[in-house]
């Protein structure tokens, strides 16, 4: 089962797009497949709450755009990585319009399936990766429970978060190797747990 990798910053080679590399390159280095997916990049529409998805069926949503592959990609991966740094104590805008597309795997799991809110059968392991230029306490608290939130839509409990404080223009993370190897640790732990 591939590991998902999610991109989630709007720079191509920003802070977390290099944190999230080095964990791929960990899952890597184990073996695993991994397939990514850079956010950006696709058309991902706002959820439009038309609830076409209530009615159940074949793809969920009513709107056909590149969620739907993003949305295939999570139900089946064994794992999943998502990377974003923080907007205004919250994920980027091309993760929040992801994330607000699952509302269509939620509406399937807690009311089509009528699976008990909140309870996930063997849960696979997500790992959430972020960057804030502040260094503020609760800077990364918004996010990492929204991430919580959207992992439990495809049955994925967050294993771990690694957030790094103080850090905001392109290449500043360069200047933390360490922040970059534990990335990259954390990568191949992740990938042995999908073996496993």
């Amino acid at each position: 089962m591939a590991i998902v990798a999610l991109y989630g910053s709007p720079r191509r080679r920003g802070n977390t797009a290099r944190l999230l590399e080095a964990a791929v390159t960990g899952a890597r280095e184990t073996g695993a497949e991994v397939r990514e997916f850079v956010l950006r990049d696709l058309k991902i529409s706002p959820c439009l709450e038309i609830y076409a998805c209530e009615r159940g069926g074949e793809g969920g949503c009513a709107i056909k755009d590149d969620f739907q592959q993003v949305a295939e990609a999570l139900l089946g991966a064994g794992a999943t990585m998502l990377a974003s740094p923080i907007f205004f104590y919250a994920v980027s805008a091309q993760v929040k319009a992801l994330m607000d597309r699952c509302q269509s795997l939620w509406v399937k799991k807690y009311w089509i399936d009528a699976k008990p809110l909140g309870r996930l059968d063997n849960p696979k392991p997500g790992l959430f990766l972020s960057v804030g230029a502040t260094r503020g306490k609760n800077l990364f608290t918004g996010a990492e429970l929204s991430v919580k939130y959207f992992f439990d839509t495809f049955n994925t409990r967050l294993w771990r978060t690694l957030a790094y404080r103080g850090l905001d223009r392109a290449d500043e993370i360069l200047q933390h190797p360490e922040y970059l190897e534990e990335a990259r640790r954390a990568g191949m732990e992740l990938a042995g747990k999908v073996v496993s």
